[in-house]
């Protein structure tokens, strides 16, 4: 985690915007710790995702790919999560503790909403968190937990871009890509990795 804080930091600080790929989603703790540290202050989390990843730990390890957003949410990073379909109880008590901004799959998807505006304090500063399970498993099955009621593609990118409007993003990452042997969800993580680097330099005005 601290190697990849470093490179996230030192790209930062040499005015890049950091592009973390994966792999399990427990990384975002260090991609995103790094760019807060090289800013000096806290970032604003978007986060796609058929799971909340509040939980304290999971099955004891508190760095696991279940707790990221916690681990983040604790050093007062700012959250807005969309697509959500899958969370416990706990991670329930988190979302209101924490002051955690969400709009749920369910509503997105029945709703047909590709455009949701974040609170007016949210950060200015963006960090991408893509989790590929936030898609719906007939677009993206190539995960490790893939939950049904996902978003679509073209509605899970105009979401984030609609959150970027009026703010800049400071970094991002694509992860829990579990390849199948079908070239297709490959392509399909990659090109929403170049559409969300798109979107993050159009945000820089």
């Amino acid at each position: 985690m601290e190697r990849l804080a470093q490179r996230t930091e030192a790209a930062v600080k040499a005015g890049k915007i950091p592009v973390t790929l994966g792999g399990e989603h427990s990384l975002s703790y260090g991609a995103v710790s790094g760019v807060a540290r090289a800013l000096g202050k806290p970032v604003g989390i978007v986060q796609v995702d058929a799971h909340a990843d509040l939980r304290i730990a999971y099955q004891g390890e508190k760095h696991s790919h279940a707790s990221v957003m916690n681990l983040l949410v604790e050093g007062g990073n700012s959250l807005a999560q969309f697509g959500v379909r899958a969370l416990c109880q706990q991670e329930m008590d988190s979302r209101s503790e924490n002051k955690v901004f969400f709009v749920d799959a369910e509503e997105l998807v029945t709703r047909g909403l590709h455009a949701v505006d974040l609170p007016e304090d949210f950060p200015e500063n963006i960090y991408i968190s893509f989790d590929v399970d936030g898609l719906d498993p007939s677009q993206m099955p190539a995960t490790g937990t893939p939950v049904p009621g996902g978003l679509g593609y073209y509605q899970a990118i105009h979401l984030v871009e609609h959150a970027l409007k009026g703010r800049k993003c400071v970094g991002l990452d694509v992860v829990e890509l579990a390849p199948d042997g079908n070239a297709a969800w490959d392509f399909t993580a990659a090109q929403i990795t170049y559409r969300l680097m798109a979107a993050a330099l159009s945000s820089q005005g």
